[in-house]
Formats: structure tokens, sequence, C-alpha cells
């Protein structure tokens, strides 16, 4: 269309976005009020109307996350979305919905990583969105609605099936995709389909789950993580204590916890990641963990496109400089963490018995945090009945010589392709390097235009996922299709059940109270 900066009615108001490269960008859209105020740590609440044409040139601010700036005052609408589309005026383009990652801590839809010009000119309707992390987000909170940042994705979704008409998408035709974190939470969407209040039934057609996290937790362990938090900042674990304080108070605690999880001996094999927060099966919002939901037939008629990365855990030792550091007793302590059974870790020391320390510790902690959770969803939804398709990405980072390998995080570049040169630089850009070969460029255009092919309502470009016949893409230089190329590990956790994380019987070698014995101090001290 011949108009620079078009302009689009969405249920509030009028809002004028921009031309560029092609395609038009709508950014910074409210789709629900700030969660501040009155409104902290509730389920998001529509926006409010506003008069005139609103500029929707930039994005919205950031959750607030760690090693952020504070927004300054009135900077409080978090909770944005922005579209980017080929042509308002068109008509029943396919929809695509990207979920960012980051540990349920970090991210924003303003990274420059998921720019959706590339998704656009190819077609679709992209939207990204931001939602609330951390405490905010996913703390567990006495009378507070659990998975706040999971109920902002369903308000988005809504928002999307009243308003996508609008630039030009088909409400009727949605497939929401994310990786790592975002991931867990489109597994988390998938799993309360048809679940009561905040069913996502009919707000998605597809889903693409890319590296999906295998931490779910019980309302008990995250009760006892928000404890720790609320105990950090120096008050009570309420939430009138809690929503008293400002969200940059919250996230700085948060923080120090991250810093020391490993003293937490409750929470389990938790303890060993940097990441306190989690989707939380609370009953009620998330009623079940995906991996038995998807079995018992939840999502069936959703078609699932999932997979991992070959090297998933190697960007956490490289970035945090242990690669090659990884001592024996490093190793040791995964596997008596997470090896499964029956075999535990002499199933793994059998399995991979030439492998160093540091080689062992990675296979271990990608098996339980990425690799085996993202299989066994293919595996139950497959299971059920569902159309499923499942991938591996093989191909290197060309940084750092080929350290990094097939590591987490590389599909996103791939996928989106590399960012503008000018907007600074980023994990893309650590991952892919200064001049990534033509060949890596177009691998990731493959793996866009399958998954934009998937989107509109064909196969991917290979056949479904079975329980029988394992057909997986290999996303390498050339690409293939091989039965599930990982069996080593497949058989190592073919007997184990996904589900909730609780806390653990160990004792709390930390010292530390536990969440009802600090609940019951601050109801003492109250007295006092």
């Amino acid at each position: 269309m011949a108009q620079a900066d078009p302009e689009v009615v969405v249920g509030p108001g009028r809002i004028r976005g921009r031309g560029q490269g092609g395609v038009f960008a709508f950014r910074g859209i409210p789709y629900a009020r700030p969660p501040v105020g009155r409104l902290r740590f509730c389920a998001p609440e529509p926006p409010a109307a506003w008069d005139g044409v609103r500029d929707a040139s930039a994005f919205g601010p950031a959750a607030p996350q760690p090693g952020a700036e504070p927004p300054a005052d009135g900077a409080d609408e978090w909770l944005t979305l922005n579209v980017w589309t080929p042509d308002p005026s068109a008509g029943r383009l396919p929809v695509m919905v990207w979920v960012h990652g980051g540990a349920y801590l970090f991210g924003s839809s303003a990274e420059p990583a998921y720019d959706g010009t590339r998704f656009a000119m190819a077609g679709t309707v992209l939207v990204t969105c931001n939602y609330r992390l951390g405490v905010e987000g996913f703390g567990q909170i006495p009378g507070a609605p659990a998975n706040r940042g999971l109920l902002d994705l369903v308000a988005v979704l809504r928002w999307v099936a009243d308003n996508i008409g609008a630039f030009g998408g088909d409400p009727g035709n949605v497939t929401v995709f994310g990786e790592s974190a975002g991931a867990g939470l489109i597994a988390a969407l998938l799993a309360m389909d048809g679940a009561g209040n905040h069913s996502t039934s009919d707000l998605f057609r597809r889903a693409i789950a890319q590296s999906v996290p295998g931490t779910f937790f019980s309302p008990e362990l995250a009760s006892d993580v928000t404890a720790a938090v609320a105990r950090e900042a120096g008050i009570a674990p309420a939430r009138e204590a809690l929503a008293a304080a400002g969200p940059a108070a919250l996230v700085d605690a948060a923080a120090r916890v991250t810093a020391r999880m490993r003293e937490f001996g409750r929470w389990g094999g938790v303890r060993l990641t940097d990441t306190p927060f989690s989707p939380v099966v609370d009953g009620e919002v998330l009623p079940r963990a995906p991996w038995p939901a998807l079995l018992g037939g939840a999502a069936r008629e959703v078609e699932l496109l999932t997979g991992h990365n070959r090297d998933e855990y190697r960007l956490f030792t490289v970035m945090s400089g242990r690669h090659g550091k990884i001592t024996e007793e490093e190793a040791e302590a995964v596997l008596e963490a997470f090896a499964p059974a029956p075999g535990g870790p002499d199933g793994y020391l059998g399995a991979f018995g030439d492998a160093d320390p540091g080689r062992l510790f990675e296979v271990v902690f990608s098996d339980w945090l990425f690799r085996m959770p993202t299989l066994h969803l293919a595996q139950a939804h497959a299971a059920s009945g569902g159309t499923t398709y499942l991938y591996e990405l093989r191909a290197e980072a060309p940084a750092m010589n080929g350290l990094l390998g097939s590591c987490h995080f590389l599909d996103v570049p791939l996928i989106f392709g590399p960012p503008d040169p000018g907007s600074g630089p980023g994990i893309s850009d650590a991952l892919l390097g200064p001049d990534p070969s033509a060949a890596l460029l177009g691998l990731g255009d493959r793996m866009r235009e399958d998954w934009i092919r998937f989107a509109s309502g064909d196969d991917p470009g290979w056949s479904t996922y079975g329980t029988e016949h394992r057909a997986t893409r290999i996303y390498d230089m050339p690409p293939d299709v091989v039965s599930y190329p990982e069996e080593a590990s497949m058989r190592l956790w073919q007997r184990h059940q996904f589900d909730v994380l609780g806390l653990a019987a160990e004792e709390n070698t930390a010292g530390e109270n536990t969440a009802e014995e600090d609940a019951a101090e601050e109801d003492a001290a109250g007295r006092g």
C-alpha cells in the first residue's frame, strides 16, 4: 500500500505505525493495563481507551529484570506487543506470535534478534510481546493468581483474536512459537487447553516449541522461592509486603537468591540451575504439567512442531568461563541430581563411558533441562493422536572457532536472520560471529521457510513423528531426515515421566527457614 505510516483501529483506539523495509511495523501497543498500583500481582486487565491517534513507532519498556535500568516515572507500560505486517489492508494472512525466552527472568520484545521484518516479507503477520518476569510474573504469592506471566500471554492471544484482522491477519489461523522459557510457556499454554476459566482453546491452531525446558514447579517449591526472595528483601512473604516493595527491589533480591541457589538443598536439582522461577502447576491457572496433560489428550487438535539443539548446555559452560574446566566432582554432582531411574549415574557412565567430565556434564544437563523434555513433549502429543513434527539443530555456531557447537539459542538468529548491523551487539552476534557463511544463513532461511509453511497449514517439509517411526528433521549442512538421533539419551530417559518439581526431602543446607516458618515468625513479630 502507498501509505508510508498507516493507521489502524484496535479496541482502545487508533494507532499509527511505520513503514520500513517494505513492511509495516506497529510497536508498543498496550494489550493490558500497567500491572502496578492496585493491579500489582493481578491478572491482566484490558487496556484503557485513548483519544486521538497513538504513535506506535517505539517499543514499550521491558518488564523489570536484572541488569535493566529502572523505568522512568510513568514508564510502567510493560505489557505491550508489536506487529509486523506486509500490508494492513490484506486479509487472512497467517499469524505467528513469538514468545521470547530468558529463564523467566530476562528478555524483551525490543531485542533486535526478534525483529519481524523477514517474517512479514514472507507473507505472515508477526507479533512479539512482553510479559511479566521473575517475582512479578511467576512468584507464588498468597492471595494473588499464580502464573501471571502466563496469563499475560493468554491476554496477548485474546488481543490477537480481537484485533489482528486490522493488520491483515487471520484470527482463525494463529501459530504460537517461542524458544527456551518461551517454549516452556507455550508448553504451558498447551496444557491449559480446555481447562477452566483460563483455557486456551480456539486461541491458536499450531504451536512451535524450540528447546522446551523441563522445569515446572509445585506451589510449595514456588512459595519457598518467593519466601527466599522476600527474606533477601527484608520483608514478609505476603502480598501486601511484596506489593509495597518496588519492582526493582524485588529484582535485586531475586538476583541475590539466584547467586546462592546452590545453598538451598531443599530445592533439589533446581538449585544447580540459575533459574529460580518457572511456571507453577497450581491446579487452577495451570492444572497439570505439560507432559501428562498432552498424554491425556490436551491440545490434541493443535498441531505441534518441536525440537532442540544438539549441544544445548554448551552455551552456559562457555559463557560462564567453565568450558574445559568442569571437574569430576561437578560431573558426579549433576549425575546424582539428574540421571533418571532405573539406570541412574551408572546408566550414563555406561552409555557415555568415553566422555570426559566436561562432556558428561554438558550431556546430562542438556538432557535434563532441554533435550529430553522436548522429546517427551513430542512423544506425549504424538501418543495422544496429535499431529507432531520433531527436529534437531546440528549446524554449529561459527563464533569462537566452533567452540559453541550447536548450542542453546543458535536457532533464534538462524530463524529470524542476523540482526541489523546498526542495532548494537547482542547474543546473536556472539553466536554468528562477524561474517557467517552463506551456507549457514541459507540454513536459517530454510528453517524460517519451514516454520512459515507449517504456520500456513502445510507440513513443514518432513513427515510426522510417531511412537514407532521417529522421523526427525536434522538441520545441518545439508539437512536430512533420520530416526531420532540421540538414541542413547532417549533410552536412558524412556521410563522417566517429566512432571512437577517439588521440594526435596533433603535438609536445608543453607540453614534457612521454610516459607511456613517465615510466615509464623512474621506473624509472631506482628503480635509482639
